[in-house]
C-alpha cells in the first residue's frame, strides 16, 4: 500500500483530492493533510509518506521552501499547483508528475496510478536486493571502523545487531553488550551498509537481519533481535518487513 500525504493551503482542495484517492485509487491509504509548509514539515517527519500531493503557493512559503527545509527526499513527488512556471523547479526534485489547477480527476487518477505502480516497483526492488544481501554469507566476516572521539573500534559485521540514531552522531549495538557512539550520521551507514543485509526500519534504526528472531505485530510494529532487545517499526515499513520475512522463508 502506497502511503499519501495531501499538502494544500485550501481545505476544499485537499478534500476533493483525498475523495479521488480515497474512491479511485485503491492501492494509496491517505495517511495525512496538511495545510501549510510547517505543518506538512511536522507531518512527513513522524508520517515518513511514500508520496506527497504538493501544492506550491501557500501562505506560509512554497512547496520547494519545504523541500528545501527537509533536505533529505525519500518520498516521490506529484506537484498540485495554479502556477504553470514553477515546472522546471519540480523537474529538479524528480517530481513524478505535474498537475494544473483546476484539476482535472482524470488526470489526478492517470497521475496517481503511474506512481503507485512505479512505487510498488521501487519497493519490489528494495525487497529482492534486501533478501540477496541478507542470504550472502560472504560479508558476514566484514570488518569495519568505528571510531569514535576516544577509540578505533575494529568489529565484524555479523557482530552488529542495530544501528540507532542519536542526533548527528550512530550508536552501534553490539551481540556482546557494548554500545559504540560513533560521529557519523545514520544515514551514511545506511547506505554503506545495504549490501550486508541491513534494513533501515525506522527513522532512527538500521537493523542487522540477520540478527532478527521475532517480529511483534503490536502498534507499528517492533523487532526482537538476538538477545532480546526490541526495535520499533515505522508503520510504513511494517508491510515490507512481513514481505520480506516471508521471502527470507522461502
Amino acid at each position: 500500500m502506497v502511503r499519501v500525504l495531501i499538502v494544500d493551503d485550501e481545505a476544499n482542495i485537499r478534500n476533493m483530492i483525498a475523495g479521488i484517492v480515497k474512491t479511485y485509487c485503491k492501492e494509496a491509504e491517505i495517511i495525512g493533510l496538511a495545510g501549510s509548509v510547517r505543518e506538512a514539515g511536522k507531518k512527513i517527519r513522524e508520517l515518513l509518506p511514500d508520496l506527497v500531493l504538493l501544492d506550491v503557493r501557500m501562505d506560509d512559503g512554497t512547496g520547494f521552501d519545504l523541500l528545501e527545509q527537509l533536505g533529505s527526499i525519500d518520498f516521490s513527488l506529484i506537484f498540485i499547483t495554479a502556477y504553470q512556471e514553477y515546472a522546471i523547479d519540480a523537474i529538479k526534485f524528480s517530481a513524478l508528475d505535474y498537475i494544473l489547477k483546476p484539476i482535472d480527476p482524470e488526470e489526478l487518477i492517470r497521475a496517481l496510478d503511474a506512481a503507485c505502480r512505479r512505487i510498488a516497483g521501487m519497493q519490489q526492488d528494495r525487497l529482492t536486493e534486501t533478501r540477496a544481501a541478507v542470504g550472502n554469507d560472504l560479508q558476514s566476516g566484514k570488518k569495519v571502523l568505528l571510531r569514535t572521539a576516544e577509540s578505533i573500534h575494529l568489529a565484524c559485521v555479523n557482530e552488529i545487531l542495530f544501528c540507532e540514531s542519536s542526533g548527528g552522531y550512530t550508536l552501534f549495538h553490539l551481540i556482546d553488550g557494548r554500545q559504540v557512539l560513533v560521529s557519523k550520521n545514520l544515514g551514511e551507514y545506511e547506505e554503506s551498509f545495504k549490501d550486508y543485509g541491513f534494513c533501515r526500519v525506522h527513522k532512527s534504526y538500521l537493523v542487522n537481519l540477520q540478527k532478527v528472531r521475532c517480529f511483534e505485530k503490536d502498534e507499528g510494529g517492533s523487532l526482537i533481535m538476538e538477545g532480546g532487545l526490541r526495535v520499533p517499526v515505522a508503520s510504513r515499513k511494517k508491510e515490507f518487513m512481513l514481505s520480506l520475512l516471508e521471502k527470507l522463508t522461502e
